[in-house]
């Protein structure tokens, strides 16, 4: 972790004295609506921006307030992907994500892209031979490996230096009489020298002096503070995806599960369209974000999730994901009611549904809501201007959560006989159905 520390720093505004970044215990933070990310620029020799820090915040002031490191870095880590978005967090720049031992030997850093993000081995981690082997193989599968809060030529530093591609000079710690040698020796192994927690131009000018290829620090920038909506998690929810996958089931299990979750679809609509995937078309359905992403790498979200949701409410409790679920069920039941035969039409509507309350959910103003995610034109249409049969299908369903049958008749009418099956009396009994449907499902 490369936060800078310094008694100048105003408490509200930044790390306090001794600060020791991800390493650090204190007190857990209060409960918010809202989940935070700090992120912190990271320069080249000539000032310009190459590369972001991302830096677990617990609320609303702007240090590290950490109980647990893995479940920190996870936070982290569906912040960034599945909430925000890699693109809107990092540009086109890649993102430090800070590794401890746990997650260094966890399947789920492969959530990560290594073309976008760099694993930075935390200063305590011990690199015994398993951890040097594991370094390896993270390699060889394309990652770019720094080493955090290096202070002195250690044995273990010697010892790690093949291993890694970049190594992080820790300014305050180190001395001042040590670091020429130590730039020196870094450099030799054809390494990639930050110089990290820069205070001061006297800091600067020093290593630019000795060759330090990049810098980080308070002189350049504190860390900026995003946010987005607290996403909530079913620990059970997640647990039974996880399940599910270890057996191997098919497409359509996995489907049916994910339906009873609003807030895992939001965020594999995310994971779909973060960079480490290419898929070639818009979204239509549920389905077509299961088979883009993977079963594999569902389950590595849904591990992912586990280690960051701590003591979260389950989803049951959260009126928002109550609403979402239940009018994506609604949607579905009605647009069958429309199209009998015609699946991918149905499945349309359950999305439109899903991410009819999208900006509600993570946090976006409406114009923002369908940025990014890919979804097919006609959901992008019906959801942002409530155009077309899905549009009208939208509507139906919000007059129906008001009970405004007039509002429904309306729309109905509107469509020029291509509603008629959706008589007042179906329309409540589907949304009595959706609504049931989803309390009996979303327990746990």
């Amino acid at each position: 972790m490369s936060e800078s520390s310094s008694a100048s720093v105003q408490p509200n505004t930044a790390a306090e004295p001794g600060d020791a970044g991800q390493r650090a215990v204190v007190r857990a933070p209060v409960a918010s609506p809202f989940a935070y990310l700090g992120r912190q620029p990271i320069l080249d020799r000539s000032g310009a921006l190459d590369a972001y820090e991302l830096l677990f915040r617990g609320g609303t002031r702007n240090r590290a307030e950490i109980t647990d490191e893995a479940s920190a870095t996870a936070q982290v880590v569906a912040r960034t992907i599945g909430q925000i978005g890699v693109q809107a967090v990092l540009g086109a720049h890649r993102g430090y994500v800070n590794i401890g031992r746990e997650l260094l030997f966890d399947d789920v850093v492969h959530l990560l892209s290594p073309e976008r993000f760099v694993l930075e081995v935390l200063e305590h981690v011990r690199l015994d031979a398993p951890a040097l082997e594991r370094i390896a193989t993270l390699r060889r599968a394309g990652f770019r490996i720094a080493l955090d809060d290096v202070a002195e030529r250690s044995e273990n530093l010697l010892a790690a230096l093949p291993y890694v591609d970049i190594v992080k000079v820790d300014m305050m710690l180190t001395d001042r009489a040590e670091l020429p040698a130590l730039a020196a020796a870094i450099r030799a192994a054809g390494k990639t020298l930050v110089a990290e927690k820069v205070e001061t131009q006297e800091d600067f000018r020093l290593a630019r002096g000795l060759g330090f290829d990049l810098f980080q620090g308070y002189f350049f920038a504190r860390p900026q503070m995003l946010r987005t909506r607290r996403a909530r998690s079913s620990r059970a929810a997640l647990l039974r995806l996880i399940a599910l996958v270890a057996r191997d089931v098919g497409v359509p299990e996995l489907e049916a599960e994910l339906r009873r979750h609003p807030g895992v679809i939001a965020q594999l609509l995310r994971l779909v369209n973060s960079t480490a995937y290419g898929f070639a078309r818009p979204i239509a359905s549920l389905r077509e974000a299961v088979l883009a992403v993977g079963t594999r790498q569902i389950a590595r979200w849904a591990q992912l999730l586990l280690y960051a949701t701590g003591r979260d409410l389950p989803w049951s409790s959260d009126p928002l994901v109550q609403l979402a679920g239940t009018r994506s069920h609604f949607m579905e039941l009605a647009a069958r009611s429309v199209h009998p035969h015609d699946q991918p039409f149905a499945d349309a509507a359950f999305m439109t549904g899903i991410f009819s309350l999208l900006h509600v959910m993570i946090g976006v103003t409406p114009a923002r809501r369908m940025e990014r995610l890919g979804l097919a034109r006609p959901i992008s249409d019906a959801i942002d201007r409530q155009h077309g049969e899905l549009g009208a299908l939208l509507r139906i369903a919000k007059a129906a959560e008001l009970g405004d049958y007039d509002a429904m008749q309306a729309i109905v009418e509107e469509q020029g006989g291509r509603f008629t099956a959706l008589t007042p009396s179906l329309i409540g009994e589907l949304n009595l159905w959706a609504a049931s449907w989803f309390s009996a499902h979303s327990h746990g």
